[in-house]
């Protein structure tokens, strides 16, 4: 099926957005009329830019408020329609959206409505336009796809058809499987938006939070399946009212949005292909082509992380990894990179990373980290598909040849192959990751080693995102690697609101944990490293035991506030002991039924980057995030005269 996007989804003038649609590979587009007024090319040219870019142009919109009137608004109403159809014609686009009346003097009579369409679908019909009639969910009376339909199929005109929009009737809470029950040749366009689900007016839902497929929380699999069901085989077309989009680089947002359709459309023929093997090859409706992706490679886990520093703060990084029971083990033969190993548990530190030259706050920062997959070569073959194609890197012959992409904010995310039962394949020794034998020279400081301590692994990471791209990034984990998203946490930073989204694994065993976490207000690099800091989380099974290694070390955790601990001693049933205990170590604490959650944390390295240590009890699958101010404030506290940087 093509695939098509609306201008409106996309910034910039009306020639950057064509150019952002074909640059990334849609088929076509959408022609918002704002977009058209404001261009200084006239329609003729705009359909030839849009050819030579290889575009079709699949939809006019939109045309408002024109059924549910009176004659002599009628009569107007026609003579502005037959402009746009003209128009139309040198544009060289076949179908105009026209949207439910949604003004307060509406006349709320069907026959009157079916009637007005139906003459507005003759006055086109010479011009060899098609009306698609959409009912708005704020329509004055026509607020539902099968009201739109039930005036459309009175009206009986041949060039007279319904378009769906997915927002329209999954926001007001629509049965979208009577979507089956509309002949095919009356389904004359498909739109498809996203949202999260909001309590608040629909038009402002609509205007201002839509989103892509994926991003929200509408099952738009199920609902594309019902429309594809019907019969209908036109565009799968994207039109969204996203304040970021309207601001970000169009580029990104049209590549973000091919996704999110790639994507779409895999999920909906491994449905449909269930569906049909269900009820039999004799039941199935007209053959469609959906294009797949290739099959997802369930990640295994976290293989390392890599943070790039230079010094002082790499000093600093070293220190605090040694007093966590980290060993500085062996460096890479032909960069500047260190591997500090805790059993199976991997820190790259790198010294020389083009990356840091980051505008935040400090020289440190996760750039990198290894996601442990049984096949990296299919999922980078998805990656492609899903328009992340592999990222170039410098590496000598010898070296392993490591596949890696880049995430939207643009983190390297290298595809680390293991073998049978957790082994590195035939070119490494059992437990051994095939890429550490790049790291043959020996580490240069052999005392950098740390005191053992019951550190287990790597819990989860925590990303901060640039503003305009946390959906982005959340849609790129989903569908690169199957992680769902929880729903999102609004964390009250002293900076300002903070948002939190995890990604991880559904099943036993979650596999790589990804917490992205965005300053709400966009309000540039200071807040931003201030509310959303990168972290690092190690798991273990003592964080006692992991806190008194850190004193020990001098690399103390975090200090917390008492207020924090009398306020615990208050609110739970935990021994004075315990308590005092967990105070004397800056151990936060939280309590989801049977489960506990223990962490602590490290001071902020460089004013952006810390470690968490964390202990799971009885199944908590949280993150403490009743905590997360408290720590944001003690980190705020610790920056001290770099408020002012």
């Amino acid at each position: 099926m093509r695939r098509s996007i609306a201008t409106v989804s996309l910034s910039g003038t009306l020639e950057e957005k064509l150019s952002a649609a074909a640059k990334v590979g849609f088929d076509g587009v959408e022609i918002f009329e704002n977009d058209l007024i404001a261009s200084p090319l006239a329609p003729r040219e705009i359909r030839a830019l849009a050819g030579e870019l290889g575009l079709s142009i699949d939809l006019f919109q939109p045309f408002r408020d024109f059924e549910g009137v009176d004659d002599t608004r009628l009569a107007a109403n026609l003579r502005r329609a037959e402009a746009k159809f003209a128009l139309m014609t040198e544009l060289g686009v076949d179908t105009l959206l026209v949207c439910s009346n949604a003004t307060a003097s509406a006349i709320d009579d069907d026959a009157r409505s079916a009637a007005q369409l139906r003459a507005l679908a003759e006055t086109a019909e010479p011009y060899g336009v098609r009306i698609a009639y959409e009912a708005l969910a704020w329509g004055r009376h026509v607020s539902t796809y099968g009201h739109s339909w039930r005036i459309t199929e009175a009206a009986d005109h041949p060039s007279l058809g319904v378009c769906l929009d997915s927002f329209h009737i999954l926001s007001r809470g629509d049965d979208p499987s009577g979507i089956r029950d509309i002949p095919a040749e009356k389904i004359l366009f498909l739109q498809l938006a996203d949202a999260p689900r909001m309590d608040m007016d629909v038009l402002q839902w609509s205007r201002h939070h839509r989103c892509f497929p994926g991003q929200g929380g509408f099952d738009l699999t199920a609902f594309t399946e019902h429309v594809i069901a019907a019969g209908y085989r036109g565009p799968l077309s994207l039109e969204v009212f996203n304040d970021v989009f309207r601001a970000a680089d169009p580029d990104r947002t049209a590549a973000d949005a091919l996704r999110s359709l790639s994507a779409l459309e895999d999920a909906v023929a491994r449905a449909r292909t269930t569906s049909e093997r269900g009820r039999g090859a004799a039941e199935t409706d007209a053959p469609v082509h959906l294009n797949r992706l290739p099959d997802l490679v369930p990640p295994e886990g976290l293989g390392f992380v890599e943070v790039a520093a230079a010094e002082p703060a790499a000093k600093r990084t070293r220190s605090v990894l040694s007093a966590l029971g980290f060993a500085h083990t062996r460096d890479h033969r032909s960069k500047p990179v260190e591997l500090w190993e805790h059993g199976r548990t991997r820190v790259l530190l790198n010294s020389a990373d083009p990356r840091l030259g980051h505008t935040w706050i400090g020289d440190a920062a996760v750039t990198a980290f290894g996601v442990d997959v049984t096949d990296p070569e299919q999922v980078a073959a998805r990656a492609e598909q899903l328009s992340a194609p592999a990222l170039s890197r410098r590496r000598d012959p010898s070296e392993a040849r490591l596949r890696a992409v880049a995430a939207p904010d643009g983190t390297a995310v290298f595809l680390c192959p293991t073998g049978p039962a957790g082994e590195a394949g035939e070119t490494g020794q059992a437990g051994e990751a095939d890429w550490t034998r790049d790291f043959s020279a020996p580490a240069i400081d052999h005392l950098r080693e740390g005191t053992p301590t019951p550190i287990t692994g790597i819990d989860h990471l925590g990303l901060h995102q640039p503003f305009d791209h946390f959906d982005e990034a959340s849609l790129f984990y989903q569908a690169l690697f199957g992680l769902s998203p929880s729903e999102n946490t609004d964390l009250a930073s002293p900076d300002g609101l903070v948002r939190s989204r995890v990604l991880t694994r559904p099943g036993p065993v979650p596999g790589p944990r990804i917490a992205l976490n965005v300053s709400v207000l966009g309000r540039g690099p200071q807040a931003d490293a201030a509310g959303g800091a990168q972290h690092i989380a190690l798991a273990c099974d003592d964080i006692v035991a992991v806190a008194r290694a850190m004193v020990a070390a001098g690399e103390p955790p975090l200090g917390v506030p008492d207020n924090y601990y009398d306020d615990l001693a208050a609110r739970t049933d935990l021994s004075p002991a315990r308590c005092e205990l967990m105070r004397g170590l800056g151990i936060l604490y939280d309590r989801d039924g049977d489960g506990e959650f223990l962490h602590l944390y490290s001071p902020l390295l460089d004013g952006r980057l810390f470690f968490e240590v964390v202990q799971r009890v009885n199944g908590y699958e949280g993150y403490g995030a009743v905590n997360t101010h408290v720590r944001m404030a003690a980190h705020r506290s610790g920056r001290g005269s770099e408020l002012s940087v």
